[in-house]
């Protein structure tokens, strides 16, 4: 993706997140430690995960939100990347056997599977503190901007309002029955919480005021709602290559789902009410927003 211009002007949405993932990966590899610096296998253990693949789905919508509030790829894309890290971070200790156990994660062994699980407790530990570092050092951008983007990114990863109480949540699930309510507030924290601020993040560095940031934040929650929806029904429904991890885990290890709790059908409509409310918040921005649109449709008819 060679520059600005071809994030705001492409057609095809694949294009899109391949030319953005080309960019963060690049800066990525810049940002991280290489592998032959001592610790080793901390490092290789990193790599292993970082550029394991992936749709880098929460950079680029920071990326395309930035860019529609008409902030340069420059300024954005150091915190795209530490969205990434944090992402990765959460995928690694998810994985972990005191967590969800899983073997496979984008098509390959999981970190501890590859090494070991305290390299990958380590691992997973050192990206999240280099996420806030990436920050914290972005000489493109205010320091006062730097600090409320931390304040963003620590308060959707954390507890009580971010992926860790979700991730919380969710295990409770197992063990005690969860309504729909309940069911939506996992979904909301876990998932969605990291997508709302990504897409904050991205408005925050182009200058949004606070009513075109309350828009962003209707849209990002509907987005996150909507993309653990479609991640639940693809567990029940798609294979281990379209998924690039194991599938049926959920329903194995009584993880509360929308497939689990209403079924097929409810969980389809469900996933349909929340692309057209993430649409409607979109409505109130006057700014160019037909890629964030087209996002919400790739969710809601992705296959993996």
């Amino acid at each position: 993706m060679p520059s600005e211009v071809y994030i705001q002007n492409t057609l095809e949405l694949e294009s899109l997140l391949a030319g953005s993932r080309a960019l963060v990966e690049v800066e990525l590899n810049t940002l991280l430690p290489s592998s032959a610096i001592t610790p080793e296998k901390i490092h290789q253990a990193i790599r292993w995960s970082v550029f394991a693949g992936g749709k880098r789905f929460r950079p680029a919508l920071l990326l395309v939100t930035g860019q529609a509030f008409g902030a340069s790829i420059k300024s954005l894309l150091r915190s795209a990347c530490a969205f990434e890290m944090v992402h990765t971070y959460s995928l690694i200790h998810d994985d972990l056997p005191a967590m969800d156990d899983d073997d496979l994660r984008r098509g390959r062994p999981t970190c501890h599977v590859r090494f070991d699980e305290a390299t990958a407790i380590l691992a997973g530990d050192a990206l999240q503190t280099l996420a806030f570092k990436a920050i914290a050092e972005d000489h493109q951008l205010p320091a006062e901007t730097r600090i409320t983007l931390i304040s963003e990114l620590a308060r959707a990863a954390a507890t009580p309002e971010g992926m860790v109480a979700g991730q919380a949540l969710d295990m409770e699930a197992e063990i005690h029955q969860v309504n729909g309510a309940d069911l939506e507030e996992i979904h909301r924290l876990k998932t969605g919480a990291l997508i709302v601020a990504a897409a904050r993040c991205g408005a925050i560095i182009g200058g949004a005021n606070e009513t075109e940031l309350t828009a962003v934040t209707s849209y990002g929650s509907q987005l996150g709602l909507l993309f653990q929806i479609t991640d639940d029904f693809l567990d029940v429904t798609a294979t281990a290559e379209e998924l690039g991890k194991t599938p049926g885990k959920d329903a194995r290890t009584n993880k509360a789902t929308y497939p689990g709790l209403f079924g097929i059908e409810e969980t389809k409509a469900a996933a349909v009410r929340a692309h057209q409310e993430a649409c409607a918040a979109l409505d109130q921005l006057d700014r160019p927003t037909d890629v964030l649109r087209r996002i919400a449709d790739f969710i809601l008819h992705r296959t993996g």
